[in-house]
């Protein structure tokens, strides 16, 4: 029986840097692509871009009425304008979902610290209150001034009662 060689397979070395393989397919980064669709949706939903459509929708209805025939590119039913607009409508909603979908995530990243920091305030106030507790007993058996004073005062008539000229 003819042994096969073991080839050991070359690991890639954590000191040294890795080949770029070349590939047909373009490159994608999400966090590149999700900032554009942000950007994108965040123009759409502003007053600019809604008077900026209002403008190109009025001046292609009017140039395609006024205009002479030769001239004009989308007769009466406007079927290329209503084409145009289908067409970004169609991309101008999955970009605004995938902003609102990022807008989600950074939410719920959100919520967790504010509920992470939530509970250490309430473990903080908690462990706060028992310190109180426990100063608040400490006082309460601690002696007072007045009450003192006023023990040294019986102990004082005691002992004046049992000797009444203890330095004359």
């Amino acid at each position: 029986m003819a042994t096969r060689p073991q080839l050991r397979k070359r690991r890639p070395s954590l000191d040294q840097p890795r080949e770029g393989r070349r590939s047909l397919r373009p490159t994608y980064d999400p966090e590149t692509f999700g900032a554009l669709s942000e950007r994108i949706a965040r123009f759409i939903g502003s007053w600019r871009f809604i008077a900026w459509m209002t403008a190109f929708i009025i001046a292609w209805v009017v140039w395609n009425v006024a205009a002479p025939a030769q001239w004009t590119v989308d007769p009466y039913p406007f079927i290329f304008l209503t084409l145009l607009l289908s067409l970004q409508a169609s991309y101008a909603a999955p970009l605004i979902l995938l902003a609102q979908n990022r807008q989600t995530d950074r939410d719920r990243v959100q919520y967790q610290e504010d509920r992470g920091s939530t509970e250490m305030l309430i473990a903080d106030t908690e462990y706060i209150t028992r310190e109180l507790a426990s100063l608040r007993q400490s006082v309460g058996e601690v002696v007072t001034r007045d009450y003192l004073r006023a023990e040294l005062r019986a102990i004082l008539e005691q002992l004046e009662e049992r000797d009444p000229s203890p330095g004359k």
